[in-house]
């Protein structure tokens, strides 16, 4: 059911469509999970992008669609890495350096004009631009994230903050309530991680980083 036709309601009222409420419930339990450095967050994940790929192209926003099909291929890649991307053990948490995000800032934002004018020119989706700043800083965020690196809650941050008005705007307003709840996720979970980082390399051999499997 498409939101650019008929968009069901009861007495004037918006409804919230299934499709949109398990979306959310999905990528919800995942995000939470992701923040909790619980391998589980990964294939909830790849469920709940399925779902937000045919909730996005009913509203044409199609950048969010590729975006979507991207996290469900990096989901599995980042579930293998996280279970034995260091040389067949868990992977550890770190930082990524000053060097690397003084090239991968500025590309990100020529992705996004770049992107944004060939959606501008060749389709007719919704707020060309910010619709790719979301794809671009969102790709940005789940490299980090499949590394384990401490900056992709960052990123998560600036993706929150661009995606939230661009959902209440096209009436996915429960998605747009949930990102503002990611926002505060992504802040925690910066936090958190740095706790768990900075424990690790008080005691090494201590299981601080070890993948949470239940």
């Amino acid at each position: 059911m498409g939101y650019s036709g008929s968009v069901p309601s009861f007495k004037g009222i918006r409804l919230t469509p299934p499709l949109e409420i398990a979306a959310n419930v999905l990528m919800t339990v995942s995000i939470i999970l992701a923040g909790r450095n619980n391998i589980h967050s990964w294939w909830i994940g790849i469920v709940g992008c399925v779902l937000f790929a045919v909730l996005f192209f009913q509203v044409n926003l199609y950048a969010d669609v590729m975006l979507q099909l991207f996290f469900i291929v990096t989901c599995v890649i980042g579930w293998l890495q996280w279970r034995r991307g260091a040389s067949g053990k868990p992977l550890p948490i770190t930082r990524t350096g000053w060097r690397s995000l003084a090239w991968v800032v500025p590309a990100g934002i020529a992705s996004v004009v770049i992107y944004g004018m060939l959606l501008h020119r060749f389709t007719n989706a919704y707020a060309p631009f910010i619709d790719s700043a979301v794809l671009v800083f969102s790709i940005i965020a789940q490299f980090l994230l499949m590394s384990r690196r401490i900056e992709t809650w960052a990123f998560w941050l600036l993706v929150n903050t661009v995606a939230v008005p661009l959902y209440y705007s096209r009436g996915l307003h429960l998605t747009a309530v949930l990102y503002a709840a990611y926002w505060v996720n992504a802040l925690i979970s910066w936090y958190w991680w740095g706790v768990q980082a900075r424990r690790a390399a008080l005691a090494p051999a201590a299981p601080s980083t070890a993948i949470a499997d239940a």
